[in-house]
């Protein structure tokens, strides 16, 4: 389930991580996503945090000192349906066509794989650093062949990353978030490469079944 009204501060070094793909306040999406909104609805209840947001992406800073109450006022806009749209759509141009674009580039065919470079870029940022969707990419190679190989390599490659990132803020957070590898890497181990349900999770920290 999309959680759109999902806003918290995880101290990974990106200020707030707010709604469907985390948009945050450091990095430079949440304020796209606000000023979206803004435009249609002038008086909603994140608009008097837009001049804070537009210095915070400037200076991609973690800051949250002068942002007092937008943990609430997030919750509160996710509850308007445009808002919501806003998040679709700032997601869809940021995230899935960069993604599906890296798909098309080195060969990736496979729901499960597109699936795995989606999440990646939503973590890890298209940039040029370290770190990036585009460096894990680089350390992988492009698809030669089973398709699904190259997949358990790019997963090997992000679980590295995760692990030990190249950022140290980023750190202590995203050794936390290394089941988001793992979920992938239990259905990449039962070849349901498209993705067909029943979709069986099983890691340390989820055991689920997808209908």
């Amino acid at each position: 389930e999309l959680q759109y009204a999902y806003c918290e501060n995880i101290d990974d070094g990106r200020g707030y991580t707010s709604g469907r793909a985390g948009f945050c306040t450091g990095t430079g999406d949440a304020v796209i996503v606000v000023r979206k909104y803004t435009a249609k609805k002038p008086n909603n209840p994140l608009a008097k945090y837009l001049k804070e947001m537009e210095r915070l992406a400037k200076e991609e800073s973690d800051d949250t000192s002068k942002l007092g109450g937008y943990v609430n006022a997030w919750k509160e806009a996710a509850k308007d349906s445009v808002f919501r749209k806003i998040q679709d759509e700032v997601s869809d141009d940021l995230y899935y066509k960069p993604a599906m674009a890296l798909a098309k580039k080195y060969g990736v065919k496979t729901p499960l794989a597109e699936c795995a470079l989606y999440d990646c870029i939503i973590q890890h940022g298209d940039g040029d650093d370290g770190d990036s969707i585009n460096a894990i990419l680089k350390k992988t190679g492009h698809v030669s062949g089973d398709e699904k190989e190259w997949l358990k390599k790019f997963l090997k490659n992000r679980r590295a990353d995760l692990w030990d990132p190249e950022d140290p803020d980023t750190r202590d957070e995203w050794r936390q978030s290394v089941d988001r590898v793992d979920a992938m890497t239990t259905i990449l181990k039962d070849d349901n490469m498209d993705l067909d349900g029943p979709i069986k999770i099983h890691t340390p920290n989820h055991d689920a079944t997808i209908p």
